[in-house]
């Protein structure tokens, strides 16, 4: 989305698609402030904030936010740390603040599936399309998790299926029989037909 430029007179907020509630994590009090009044500007809501490392992951899972502001700096342990570990636990869109620009930080953020990147001091013009594009991210990011799941699962029961057909077509059925076998069992157990193929493979015999 294309965000007009603020003039000096008139001050232009981004339109907001969803309400979002955010957390804020940043060690200093001034600054979760600040964030607070331009989350609440840009139309969110906060649901908290944080100044360290433990409190930022015990209150990202316990209100489950639907975006973290984080700092990179914060004590025990620091945000690269956090979003690496709730990249791992927790999925959701991250957008890492700091006052470094460093190669390092931002490869490091990249790899935790950080969705933005924002440099201090923030400023709710820079803010607002940064949590547009770090939701939109996330969202991409989580069909394509989805996709790629979906087809792996799809995968893995035809290859149950064909080993089940095997077994079948080794007592003396047809390869079409064999199939037609595996079907009824399923609708009748009201179980998916890999799940019966696999069971046809544990017991290694005939329905």
């Amino acid at each position: 989305m294309t965000v007009p430029k603020p003039t000096d007179t008139h001050r232009t907020k981004m339109v907001v698609k969803q309400k979002l509630r955010v957390l804020i994590a940043d060690d200093e009090a001034v600054i979760r402030m600040g964030l607070t009044a331009m989350i609440i500007s840009l139309g969110h809501e906060v649901v908290g904030t944080a100044a360290n490392g433990k409190d930022t992951l015990e209150k990202t899972k316990s209100l489950q936010p639907d975006l973290l502001l984080l700092d990179i700096k914060m004590p025990e342990p620091d945000g690269l740390a956090i979003a690496e570990i709730l990249a791992a636990e927790m999925p959701l869109p991250i957008i890492m603040l700091t006052a470094y620009t460093e190669k390092s930080y931002i490869e490091r953020a990249a790899n935790a599936a950080v969705m933005g990147y924002l440099v201090k001091p923030i400023s709710e013009d820079k803010l607002g399309p940064a949590i547009e594009v770090a939701v939109a991210r996330f969202e991409t990011m989580q069909a394509t998790a989805r996709k790629i799941y979906k087809l792996r699962t799809q995968l893995e029961a035809r290859g149950l299926v064909d080993a089940a057909k095997q077994i079948l077509i080794s007592t003396g059925l047809s390869e079409d029989e064999a199939y037609h076998r595996l079907q009824m069992t399923a609708r009748a157990k009201r179980r998916s037909i890999g799940e019966v193929a696999e069971a046809v493979i544990a017991v290694g015999q005939n329905l």
